[in-house]
Order: structure tokens, then C-alpha cells, then sequence
């Protein structure tokens, strides 16, 4: 075969992968109505295997996100209204705007809108590539 043709298949392979998983967090599970992911950026790490990826989240007045974990550390700062978090082994806790909580690996956690207004955070994950991003807590 030679070195263009094998480069040529190569190249769409690539492809074809970075488009199936930028796909995969959208796909792994059903968005809850009242919930808004907007997907802002993802970048390979110099850990091999591991990536981050930074979403805009908006809940509107009285939307939950049930139980959750992502395959890595999530830090969230919360960009307006008012969120209360419920985090494995603590007390629910309410952020407002400006606010910033860190969420370890694994760490069963959900979300909640408790406000009269649309509330929106910023989720940076650092996570496992090979992983989904957010499995549902059983």
C-alpha cells in the first residue's frame, strides 16, 4: 500500500474517532427537560488518556439533575442564580453566582435549582477519555 493512500486512512480514521467522541457525551444517557448543556471546549492533557472538557450548564427554576459521577474531577463555578448541590456524604449545599465547588472523581453528586430564575454553572471535568463523561447513579 502506499505511504499517501495509507496516510489518506489514517487521517479519516482519526477523524472518524474525534467525531464519535465528541458524540459520546450527549449520547450516554437522556437530557432532563429543563436542562441546557452547552458544550465550550475539549482539550487532550499531558496525561496520556485523559482529557478536559468544559460545559455551560443552565437549570431553570426548580429543575433537578437526579444523582450522577464523571470518570474524573469536575470543579464547577456557578455563573448566576442560585444551585444547590447534594454531594455523597454531605449536606446539600446552596452556591450562588460567583461561588465554586470541587467534586472528586467518582463521587456520586446531583444538582438543583431551588430559585425563581434560570441558574447556570460553568463545569470544567477532567476525566478519563475512554469513559462517558456522566453515568446515572443507579
Amino acid at each position: 500500500m502506499s505511504s499517501i493512500l495509507t496516510k489518506t486512512i489514517r487521517t479519516i480514521a482519526i477523524a472518524a474517532l474525534i467525531a464519535g467522541s465528541a458524540l459520546t457525551p450527549q449520547l450516554a444517557f437522556a437530557q432532563p427537560s429543563g436542562v441546557t448543556r452547552t458544550d465550550l471546549q475539549r482539550h487532550d492533557l499531558s496525561v496520556p488518556g485523559r482529557e478536559a472538557i468544559q460545559v455551560r450548564v443552565a437549570l431553570e427554576p426548580g429543575v433537578a439533575f437526579p444523582n450522577h459521577s464523571h470518570p474524573g474531577e469536575e470543579i464547577i463555578y456557578v455563573l448566576e442564580g442560585a444551585l444547590e448541590y447534594t454531594v455523597a456524604g454531605k449536606p446539600p449545599v446552596t452556591l450562588k453566582a460567583g461561588d465554586v465547588l470541587f467534586i472528586p472523581a467518582g463521587t456520586v453528586h446531583a444538582a438543583r435549582n431551588p430559585g425563581s430564575v434560570t441558574a447556570s454553572e460553568l463545569a470544567t471535568y477532567f476525566v478519563d477519555k475512554s469513559k462517558p463523561l456522566l453515568t446515572l447513579a443507579k
